[in-house]
């Protein structure tokens, strides 16, 4: 998949059955479903889930919190716009195949 397909998925209704748990949170945060994007990052145990947890947090605007996703995620604190660390996010999980 590319980011292209996964940004041209984000006008579905449901995300796709293949994506793993972490596009999945990354979808419906895309969606405007923050409620059940950090649903479904706060049960991912990896680097990747804690960063997309972060992330979730510094959008919410619970900086505290996101800082402590951050640190166990082993990034630094995105200073940028959300909407460039979403892309990041999702570039990454792409290009490095990852699975949760």
């Amino acid at each position: 998949m590319t980011y292209d397909q996964f940004i041209a998925s984000t006008s579905d209704t449901h995300p796709n059955e293949e994506y793993n748990p972490l596009l999945k949170a990354l979808w419906y945060d895309a969606k405007d479903d923050w409620e059940h994007a950090h649903d479904i990052a706060q049960d991912i145990h990896s680097s990747e889930g804690a960063w997309i947890h972060a992330y979730l947090h510094r959008k919410e605007g619970d900086l505290s919190n996101a800082r402590y996703w951050y640190r166990l995620a082993g990034k630094n604190e995105f200073k940028g716009e959300l909407k460039n660390e979403w892309e990041q996010i999702v570039k990454t999980l792409i290009e490095n195949d990852i699975n949760s």
